[in-house]
């Protein structure tokens, strides 16, 4: 656990008296004699605060708040100095110090500025957290298209997570955008000026796999003419994308499992350990708990790589967002290849919302795309594209009626499920009077709960 104060003096019955006090108030306080043992401190783990003596051998305890201010610039410092010290402590604050306090200072009136501090420091960490969470949500718009509630939950996932900085599986069907998320939790994360770094699993030969992920010399192997950097090394910082992670070999899923444990890789054919800081996303289809009670993926491996999970939806689970997604995608295309933007048919409207889309989101990027492109090889509208005969203004009509007929079945049926069969609760909740209800329960031959199929359904 981080101390909440870092004493630093050269004194150590000064160190050992403040840090006694402090603690008595309930705090956690690590000591260091110098600027330097400070400042190795620090980096070990950041405390709240720094409580430093002005005048040290050496390096000052401005020369510890400057040094402090170039990698750890939010960590209040409050000097504490002598009484012909007070003007540079003065000139302290204006470069950034907190506070000082004069020797001999009140124990009281030390802990009431300590205190101080850390609220301080509290604050601008939970300003600094809301500012995060509102510009990624504002730049998630445009990266994770959508409205639906589906969608919604999943950009809220990412934005929190964009906070954080645990590993990550991303679950869900092909074409979902598992790496669209992956990138998302990149770009808008706290890695984002270091390197992303995608990897597909399923491509990759087996012979190759140990070679790719973690690098090795020359000579390691036939072929490795010269030294190459593995994708681990290379993404070091940043984040490395395991896409189709079910696919890696047993044997690989132990190599992969020691290095997300020391954090250290070692090249084929060296025995030297290279320490590596990398943020592992790993995306499937599958359900990878259960892959592993099946003996296919090493359970201790997916209790490492799931620090959150995110299931992506498929895109039938999003029917009000294929319009909205392919407007997106259409217009995009439209833009980049220099082309007018189309406006949708009717029947084209008809073709996107009763197709399955089996291939998700990507599916329906390359029908968007086509169309903006609007090559009468490629297909002019939405049923050609989709290889389907258009079909006529009736039939289009007659289907949005359907699907229509098939929702207000759908809407009643579940309020008078869930209000368990309260005539009065479903005419609140939907709006209608009793006679549209009753109407409408004797068309779709809807029953209340608890009536069998014998009994008069009329409300």
């Amino acid at each position: 656990m981080n101390p909440t104060v870092l004493v630093v003096d050269d004194e150590e019955q000064v160190r050992h008296s403040i840090a006694q006090w402090l603690e008595l108030g309930g705090l956690t306080v690590e000591t260091a004699a110098d600027a330097d043992a400070a400042l190795a401190a620090i980096r070990r783990g950041p405390p709240k605060v720094v409580l430093t003596d002005f005048k040290m051998p050496r390096k000052s305890g401005m020369d510890l708040m400057r040094e402090l201010q170039r990698f750890e610039p939010d960590i209040p410092v409050v000097l504490l100095t002598a009484h012909g010290d007070v003007p540079l402590a003065v000139a302290a604050m204006r470069e950034g110090a907190y506070d000082f306090l004069q020797k001999p200072y009140v124990p009281e009136h030390l802990s009431a500025v300590v205190a101080r501090a850390i609220e301080q420091r509290r604050l601008k960490q939970e300003l600094q957290q809301l500012s995060g969470r509102v510009a990624a949500h504002e730049g998630l718009q445009a990266h994770i298209v959508g409205a639906s509630a589906a969608i919604v939950r999943v950009r809220d996932m990412v934005a929190e997570l964009c906070l954080h900085d645990p590993n990550v599986i991303i679950n869900g069907q092909t074409g979902t955008g598992k790496e669209v998320v992956a990138r998302a939790l990149h770009d808008f994360g706290p890695r984002a000026k270091a390197p992303f770094v995608a990897i597909n699993c399923a491509a990759l030969p087996e012979e190759l796999f140990e070679s790719e992920l973690f690098g090795h010399e020359a000579g390691a192997f036939t072929g490795a003419r010269t030294a190459r950097v593995g994708k681990f090394e290379f993404a070091h910082g940043g984040t490395l994308l395991l896409d189709e992670i079910e696919s890696m070999p047993l044997a690989l899923q132990a190599k992969l499992l020691r290095v997300l444990q020391e954090r250290v890789v070692e090249r084929v054919g060296s025995n030297k350990s290279v320490p590596v800081n990398v943020r592992i996303i790993a995306a499937t289809k599958y359900d990878l708990e259960e892959q592993g009670r099946q003996g296919r993926f090493r359970p201790d491996l997916y209790y490492r790589l799931a620090g959150a999970e995110i299931p992506l939806p498929p895109l039938k689970a999003r029917e009000g967002d294929i319009l909205l997604l392919f407007e997106h995608f259409a217009t995009r295309a439209a833009a980049t290849a220099g082309q007018p933007h189309r406006a949708l048919s009717s029947s084209d409207v008809e073709a996107l919302l009763t197709h399955s889309w089996p291939g998700n989101v990507r599916e329906l990027k390359s029908v968007a795309e086509r169309y903006a492109l609007g090559l009468k090889s490629m297909g002019r509208t939405v049923p050609e594209i989709l290889g389907k005969v258009a079909p006529s203004p009736t039939a289009v009509g007659a289907a949005l009626a359907d699907r229509v007929a098939a929702y207000e079945r759908q809407l009643i049926e579940t309020a008078l499920r869930d209000h368990s069969g309260s005539i009065s609760a479903v005419i609140e909740v939907l709006g209608i009077p009793r006679r549209t209800l009753n109407e409408k329960m004797v068309k779709y031959g809807l029953i209340r709960p608890g009536r069998d199929t014998g009994t008069h359904n009329q409300a």
